[in-house]
């Protein structure tokens, strides 16, 4: 009941609306993450190696910037609400499409194009919720939010461990296309941000004017752009090869797999919120930094672990502090954002980390494979380096907790 508390402080449609901007990162992430558990499935339907495929993640991720611009910009011209359901709609139409790919190139063309919708949610979405909620808790809803990432994750493992031997990756694919459902939702419960209705967004939402605003905070852009590097390193580094890393090195059957994703998925979604609440102890950096720093001793257990029980503990446990770290960015990018542009600049940065880090999958894999397989020695030192990055350039950075958002009771 006490986890449930911050709830109870909101209006209804407060509460509608975080819960729409959750399930649409969700069900966003639920989407990716279909593609990550099929890597290996994918791979042998097509007779192309891993890394090859590993590459229609880098393509996602390179173009989750330029959707990131589009639909942040649209966000400050027409306002978050409309501009989310368009968001769900499309990621969902490329996901259906996805499942009737007749070859790879098509396959890769289309996870590019998911991509470009993708990368509008999150900007988008915390900008509405965040826009919408009071400062008080906003670190617990922060750290919720970013675990709607973790909650699609884990959803689409529970389907990939029960469904997939029944449907196969294209059938998870066409599964994928349910979060359009959603914009029923958001149409008739969630109202438009407050902030937005009472600036003046529509006047200075042109191309022109918005850049204005946006090289008038070059330097924190800059920042923002590297912290995001670092932030989606430790994520996609630590994440998007483990099943590969559980089916090729161990051995393990797809349902032993899927099982252990789904313990490191229940770490990441405890860690998010643990963390984001705590960070309205502490403060935003320091609580990041001590996530990121708590990880390195749980490489061990979590990358060089021989049995199916120790893996999960240690996946369990590594997940928990990548995702304690990540569940503080949505407050943490979203204070330090001008209102004027804060549907565009933070999920711009969030996206152009993550073009910067596109690359970190097939790189990573294309290491193991050179290696006999040996995906565990190249996590442990990816997460190693990582780690310690992170917390260097968030301690290094400015910090704005609980800055007045222009949250109101609507």
């Amino acid at each position: 009941m006490a986890l449930l508390g911050p709830f109870s402080d909101l209006t209804s449609p407060q509460r509608h609306t975080f819960f729409a901007s959750l399930a649409g990162w969700s069900l966003d992430a639920f989407d990716f993450f279909i593609f990550v558990l099929c890597l290996s499935a994918i791979s042998d339907d097509f007779h192309v190696k891993i890394h090859d495929v590993a590459f229609g993640i880098s393509l996602t991720l390179a173009m989750r910037p330029l959707g990131a611009l589009f639909f942040g910009w649209l966000a400050e011209k027409y306002g978050r609400r409309p501009i989310l359901m368009l968001n769900v709609v499309s990621y969902s139409v490329f996901e259906l499409a996805s499942a009737f790919a007749p070859n790879l190139t098509t396959l890769l063309v289309l996870r590019a194009l998911f991509g470009f919708a993708m990368g509008g949610e999150w900007g988008v979405g915390a900008a509405l919720a965040l826009e919408t909620l009071p400062a008080k808790g906003r670190g617990f809803f922060s750290g919720l939010l970013q675990e709607g990432y973790v909650i699609g994750f884990l959803a689409a493992s529970v389907v990939s461990r029960f469904a997939f031997e029944y449907v196969g990756w294209r059938g998870m694919f066409i599964i994928g296309a349910l979060p359009a459902l959603l914009v029923f939702y958001i149409r008739r419960n969630v109202p438009e941000s407050p902030a937005w209705l009472a600036g003046q967004h529509a006047k200075r939402a042109s191309i022109g004017e918005l850049w204005t605003v946006v090289r008038a905070h070059l330097p924190l852009l800059f920042y923002m752009i590297l912290l995001m590097a670092c932030f989606n390193a430790f994520s996609h580094g630590s994440q998007d090869l483990y099943k590969p890393f559980l089916l090729k090195q161990h051995g393990f059957t797809p349902q032993i797999s899927d099982t252990l994703v789904i313990v490191m998925n229940v770490g990441a979604l405890l860690g998010g919120i643990c963390f984001g609440a705590f960070s309205e102890r502490i403060g935003r950096k320091r609580a990041i930094a001590l996530a990121a720093l708590l990880a390195l001793p749980m490489i061990p257990l979590w990358a060089f672990s021989a049995t199916p029980a120790m893996l999960a503990v240690g996946g369990f446990l590594m997940q928990f502090m990548v995702q304690g770290a990540w569940g503080i960015v949505p407050a943490h990018i979203n204070e330090l954002a001008p209102t004027a542009v804060r549907a565009i600049l933070p999920g711009f940065a969030y996206q152009f980390g993550n073009f910067i880090m596109s690359l970190l999958s097939p790189i990573q894999a294309g290491i193991a494979e050179r290696n006999g397989n040996d995906f565990a020695t190249m996590l442990a030192w990816t997460i190693g380096i990582v780690a310690l990055v992170l917390a260097t350039v968030t301690m290094l950075g400015p910090e704005a907790k609980n800055v007045d958002m222009g949250a109101k009771k609507v």
